[in-house]
């Protein structure tokens, strides 16, 4: 199926909850929308006039689209389209924002909790909706011709700012607050730096649990060997096939221990009796040899109510009093000739413009843009075409990068999307983007991770063949789906998957798979089934109706089934040269499968830099005043992330972070 032919009622399916699924799907049968506004001659008796009034507003990361039916005296029907906000939060919040606009019969509601942005759209939306029933204002009429047409160009033009309502000083200035943004800010407290964060959400980035380290104190401690840093940049060189600036890489590997350090010490104060988990011996081992390096470098905290991101925010509020400016968003860069100054930044709530002057530097920590279509689709037009499902967070728009490329700096050429193979999607959807009721681009699944996708079982296209060697990083399977129908593809597995899976020994987060039960994997396939988006048979034959397969094709899966079969039994496998461990049997029944595309975590093409964290403009000359960390940031991967490293991505991120702490306030040793 093309993306033009996705339905509304196909592109819902499988959506979580039930609520969900009310909150989406009941936008057809409404009565027709009134073609004007009533003269007050032709307007009925009532205070309302009757019919159906529709009315959108910006969420939290789209357009919300409500719909609001009225009789004469009151909202008869209220239907909200949030199909293009977070699964777990806006979409989440749909009933309860619904039920309350009903009761109410009004537009003034309290705000869902953890989904404000949501809320807020909805009631500027339903209001929208009760002026047009009143007569008060015209009727809207809802136009998603412009995101049938193309994406715009992704940078724009620079913002002209007429007025600067407020004026703040600092130092040093953190644009974002997330794991890079607070680690940057509980450093600088520490050290008794004079300054500030602002940060466009309404609250910080969730915590990304697992950082990488090189040769921590606690990684020797547990037994871990040195890390082989000729090995490691070796693997580096060839997967980015030399684009990687393997200068960058020096920075981490000399100073993320004391990163780590940095981080145990804070623990030490408030939480002192976790301990950190480092991942060495056996568990770390990547057990085939296909020319990549795979250190033991993941720590580990645990989750609770007291994370790391929480500990920096309490050191950064309690210890230094400095408040973190939430709904405070960037605008621009202000530069005076080559130096960056500060920045022009908006309050949010109250669209008032707030220039901040930084004396010692600004600290670039938005994140990547896995949540603007625009940049996606230009930046990144091959993994766009494969992801099904977006894991981002929903304020990484690029807006530190946007600003960065207006201010001189220069950014990574090619892409470095952070793409896992975990993105369940529901049969006969493309992957890539599909446009909604209100014109925004989303990726088609709800679903987040499905972490049983990233075992390298067989995966047939939708010809029903195997089309490549499944054995790999996360990112390879996307990859090799490009080239497919769709670019989805389906894994194929038999009762014994477990057993399998202990076999195939794969390393990091799809860990968790090996390291929980069969009984565990068994729920989240059944929780899939009854979504719809996974399939379970007593024969491949009836497996193979399941999945949507018929007449060649579907002739065409069973012989391959029966040759991985024969590639099993030989413990050979001649077609593709996957290692013999990671080959599994299609023999004993129930047979399950389930079609996937990629799931995009974020990006990691952004501003370029030195090693010292200080963005460089056109002719790779430090821009003064300017620094990146994280997401941000480029140079560091190209291409791809190299997932054989677990937790290298927010390793780097929170090293870079001190280190701009350290050079912009000159507290390098």
């Amino acid at each position: 199926m093309s993306k033009k032919e996705i339905s509304r009622r196909d592109f819902i399916k499988g959506a979580a909850g039930a609520a969900g699924v009310a909150a989406l799907g009941v936008l057809a049968g409404c009565a027709k929308t009134p073609e004007a506004t009533p003269t007050p001659e032709q307007k009925p008796q009532g205070l309302y006039t009757p019919g159906e009034y529709k009315a959108t507003a910006k969420g939290a990361v789209s357009t919300i689209l409500v719909t609001m039916t009225f009789s004469a005296d009151a909202i008869t029907d209220v239907v909200l389209d949030v199909s293009g906000e977070t699964e777990n939060y806006g979409q989440a919040a749909a009933e309860e924002l619904r039920a309350a606009l009903m009761e109410k019969q009004g537009a003034e509601i309290d705000a869902v909790s953890g989904a404000t942005l949501t809320s807020k759209a909805v009631m500027e939306a339903a209001n929208k909706c009760i002026q047009q029933a009143k007569g008060e204002i015209p009727v809207e009429v809802i136009d998603n011709s412009s995101a049938e047409s193309g994406p715009a160009n992704w940078l724009g033009t620079e913002p002209e700012v007429a007025k600067v309502d407020e004026t703040w000083d600092t130092d040093f200035l953190i644009v974002g607050a997330g794991n890079g943004g607070l680690c940057a800010g509980a450093y600088a407290a520490k050290k008794g730096v004079k300054f500030r964060i602002i940060e466009k959400g309404t609250a910080p980035a969730r915590v990304r649990g697992w950082y990488g380290v090189c040769d921590s104190e606690d990684a020797i401690a547990a037994g871990a060997p040195r890390m082989d840093r000729a090995a490691m940049r070796r693997s580096l060189k060839l997967q980015s096939t030399g684009k990687t600036n393997l200068k960058l890489w020096d920075t981490w590997f000399n100073e993320s221990a004391a990163m780590h350090k940095f981080i145990k010490d804070c623990y030490g104060q408030y939480l002192p009796d976790a301990k950190v988990n480092v991942t060495v011996g056996d568990e770390a081992t990547w057990p085939e040899t296909e020319g990549l390096y795979f250190p033991v470098e993941e720590h580990f905290w645990g989750f609770g109510e007291v994370d790391r991101n929480t500990i920096f925010q309490r050191i950064i509020t309690e210890e230094a009093g400095v408040p973190i400016d939430f709904n405070t968003t960037l605008v621009k860069l202000e530069k005076s000739g080559n130096k960056v100054t500060g920045v022009i930044a908006q309050n949010t709530e109250t669209g008032k413009y707030i220039r901040i002057n930084a004396a010692k530097g600004v600290l670039i920590s938005t994140g990547g843009y896995p949540y603007n279509p625009e940049m996606m689709e230009q930046l990144d037009p091959q993994g766009t075409a494969v992801t099904s499902n977006n894991n981002g967070w929903p304020t990484d728009t690029g807006d530190g990068i946007k600003a960065g490329v207006w201010a001189g700096a220069a950014m990574q050429a090619e892409a470095a999307p952070m793409l896992f193979d975990r993105g369940i999607i529901a049969p006969g959807l493309d992957a890539g983007y599909t446009v909604t009721s209100t014109g925004d681009k989303v990726f088609p699944s709800p679903e987040g991770q499905f972490n049983i996708g990233s075992q390298p079982f067989l995966k047939v296209n939708r010809r029903g063949e195997r089309f490549t060697n499944e054995s790999g990083t996360y990112d390879m399977m996307s990859y090799a789906a490009y080239n497919q129908p769709g670019g989805v593809y389906a894994i194929v597995f038999d009762d014994n998957f477990f057993d399998d899976v202990q076999r195939f020994h794969t390393v990091g987060c799809s860990a968790g798979t090996r390291n929980g039960t069969k009984e565990r994997t068994l729920q989240q396939i059944d929780g899939q089934i009854e979504k719809g988006n996974a399939f379970k048979a007593d024969t491949l034959e009836e497996l193979a109706d399941k999945m949507g397969f018929t007449g060649e094709a579907k002739t065409t899966f069973l012989a391959t089934c029966e040759r991985y079969n024969e590639l099993y039994d030989n413990q050979n496998d001649e077609d593709f040269g996957k290692p013999a461990y990671r080959l599994s049997a299609l023999k004993q029944g129930p047979f399950y499968s389930f079609w996937m595309g990629a799931c995009l975590l974020t990006t990691e093409q952004g501003l370029l830099c030195d090693e010292l964290g200080r963005v460089v403009d056109e002719n790779r000359d430090p821009i003064e005043g300017l620094f990146v960390c994280g997401d941000a940031a480029g140079g560091f991967f190209v291409n791809n992330y190299p997932c054989q490293m677990a937790g290298i991505a927010m390793g780097r991120n929170m090293t870079y972070a001190i280190k701009a702490v350290k050079v912009a306030n000159g507290l390098e040793a």
